[in-house]
């Protein structure tokens, strides 16, 4: 199942608002409830200035340019949240002449196929440069963020990825576009990897139609800790001691934790081919000393020329656990 994205603007907050209760007197109207307010403001993120932190009263997102990447989505008026983040790097800056990768953690977006990137780039790995380790422009309207990317050198592509909360729940959108502006024609898929948490459970809500025998596609060369498929639902926990992978058809994917659950959901088109093999969502789990998996989201791939634009678009959305059994928390939310 997927959820449906509702577009609504989010109020807006230019100056501090302080509301005053009136204390009830005889004949008085009861005291009316006062939704959420939304607020934006520049910060300071953990060394890296000009960090963004976008709030709708229900939730709030940190949204860092100088690394281009969304670093947290937690609930309103708490410090901390599902996304994984690499304190060790805080306040660095991305290098990408750098032969090794910079881990920061949350969430970012990359052309796939993966496969593809040794022939479109010098190198193999790190990610192309100005999808993973350059600075992004950061534009602000009302409440919404855009992220815009440089033009990467070697696929001729700029990424712009549209930030919004909802105005009445507790739920983000970023909607991924990537515009050809050089270089030959080629075919790309939109990748959004998202950063997380060591969790209970990772889950992925299976189609009715599942297009592999077993549910999913193995991408590592053993299959992932406690993996367990049954009634249209993979679940998986993080092995400590090595990296896996598996791919689905899905188009909503859970992170279980402790007390919150994080759910995203890109539903998958009907039509179109995918990458890795048919893949729309993949489950990626890292081992120590980095305790965090992925949770990733594809679109169909797309042969693009100069001019052409494509998107995609997630919605993440957090909520407090009520099941002790993480299982029956993801099946409860598949319900509503």
């Amino acid at each position: 199942m997927s959820l449906s994205s509702v577009c609504s603007a989010i109020a807006v907050l230019t100056t501090a608002l302080v509301v005053a209760l009136s204390h009830s007197v005889e004949g008085s109207e009861p005291p009316q409830a006062f939704e959420p307010v939304g607020f934006l403001m520049r910060t300071n993120y953990h060394g890296w200035t000009n960090s963004i932190l976008v709030s709708n009263g229900r939730v709030e997102a940190v949204i860092v340019p100088a690394i281009a990447r969304v670093m947290q989505f937690h609930f309103a008026g708490e410090e901390d949240g599902p996304f994984w983040e690499n304190r060790e790097l805080d306040g660095k800056m991305p290098d990408p002449e750098s032969k090794e990768w910079s881990n920061f953690g949350g969430d970012k977006a990359w052309p796939a196929p993966q496969s593809d990137w040794p022939k479109m780039t010098p190198r193999p790995w790190p990610p192309p440069v100005a999808f993973d380790s350059m600075p992004a422009e950061a534009r602000v309207d009302g409440f919404v963020v855009n992220l815009i990317s440089p033009v990467d050198p070697h696929y001729g592509i700029r990424a712009d990825r549209r930030i919004k909360l909802e105005l009445d729940r507790p739920a983000m959108t970023i909607t991924t576009t990537y515009e050809k502006v050089s270089g030959r024609p080629l075919q790309i898929s939109i990748w959004a990897i998202t950063q997380l948490k060591d969790p209970l459970a990772a889950c992925a809500s299976l189609p009715d139609f599942e297009r592999f025998r077993d549910g999913y596609y193995r991408q590592s060369d053993e299959l992932p800790a406690n993996l367990k498929v049954a009634n249209g639902l993979l679940c998986l926990t993080r092995d400590p001691k090595s990296s896996h992978k598996v791919g689905s058809d899905a188009g909503t994917l859970f992170w279980v934790g402790q007390e919150a659950v994080l759910r995203i959901d890109s539903p998958r088109r009907l039509l179109g081919e995918y990458p890795d093999e048919g893949c729309s969502a993949e489950i990626y789990t890292n081992p120590d000393p980095l305790a965090y998996v992925e949770l990733e989201m594809l679109g169909p791939l797309n042969k693009m020329v100069i001019g052409d634009k494509i998107t995609r678009t997630s919605t993440y959305t957090l909520s407090r656990r009520t099941e002790s059994d993480p299982e029956l928390e993801v099946r409860r939310l598949l319900c509503h």
